[in-house]
């Protein structure tokens, strides 16, 4: 089992920044592909980012320039800055892990993904 916290969301303006944290327990962190998804109201959950065991990174089109994802294996963490952000990054932000060792791969949909936190709002006001 991972557990998974995330904390940072907030209220911020549009065109502010915002840094997303996801706190990691349970299993070897290191081993794990992390990705970033979001669901706004009334919206299916979306992806986001990811961050592969090696550090390979996916970006959604939407946010590709403005955020970035990043991970730190010895404080077990995964963070996401976003900048410049727009009323429609208005959502719910979840973190989730999948074992990068057992199942490799893109891992950009969220059947793809085993284990998930709570969740952390982020809302852009305009």
């Amino acid at each position: 089992q991972v557990q998974l916290v995330e904390s940072g969301g907030g209220l911020v303006q549009a065109g502010g920044s915002l840094r997303l944290s996801c706190a990691a327990s349970g299993r070897t962190f290191s081993r794990f592909t992390f990705g970033w998804f979001r669901q706004a109201p009334g919206k299916e959950r979306e992806f986001v980012a990811r961050i592969s065991l090696n550090g390979i990174i996916y970006y959604a089109d939407s946010v590709k320039g403005r955020f970035t994802i990043s991970r730190d294996n010895v404080k077990n963490t995964v963070a996401l800055q976003m900048n410049s952000l727009k009323p429609e990054d208005t959502a719910v932000y979840y973190c989730a892990a999948r074992d990068g060792l057992l199942r490799p791969g893109v891992a950009r949909g969220i059947y793809d993904y085993d284990y998930w936190g709570q969740g952390t709002q982020v809302t852009v006001s305009s």
